[in-house]
């Protein structure tokens, strides 16, 4: 039998449920490197999502901790949508995927793991990404380093 060693999922499985919203905080702290914040506009930003369904998997939000779409004032809108359409160019530039899963979850029973701080993922999608893993042993095998992807795309935002 061959194994698959990740252990730097095991944080996450250890991890309990942070009291507060990590998309309210960590613009707050002014580290961008070490909290995977790739741009900053004046009503939205950008972040690399830490538990990465594929490398480069990106969530547009705005600073406001507002829970729904309709609750964004209109240029907090129109902002959010240009930065979710400049990722897909960004991530087509550096990493060539063959498509995109874009999208929010809106709400616990949409399958928001963070349901009160509205944001959109951008997924990038290669053709045969998807493998026996998540199948039998409920895993996904994510090939590259947060590192190594937030250095690939910092400078082409």
């Amino acid at each position: 039998m061959e194994r698959i060693w990740a252990p730097w999922r095991i944080d996450f499985i250890n991890k309990g449920k942070p009291d507060g919203c990590f998309l309210c905080e960590n613009p707050q702290k002014n580290n961008d490197a070490e909290n995977y914040i790739l741009y900053r506009g004046e009503k939205n930003f950008v972040i690399m999502n830490s538990y990465p369904y594929n490398p480069g998997h990106l969530l547009v939000a705005p600073y406001r901790h507002v829970p729904f779409l309709e609750e964004l004032a209109e240029e907090e809108l129109h902002e959010h949508i240009h930065m979710v359409c400049n990722c897909m160019q960004i991530l087509r530039l550096a990493l060539q995927p063959d498509g995109f899963n874009t999208g929010m979850n809106v709400g616990r029973i949409a399958g928001a793991g963070l349901d009160s701080h509205l944001h959109t993922h951008i997924v990038p999608r290669w053709q045969g990404d998807t493998n026996f893993m998540p199948v039998i042993s409920d895993t996904r095998v994510v090939p590259q380093a947060l590192a190594d992807t937030y250095k690939l795309l910092k400078d082409k935002f």
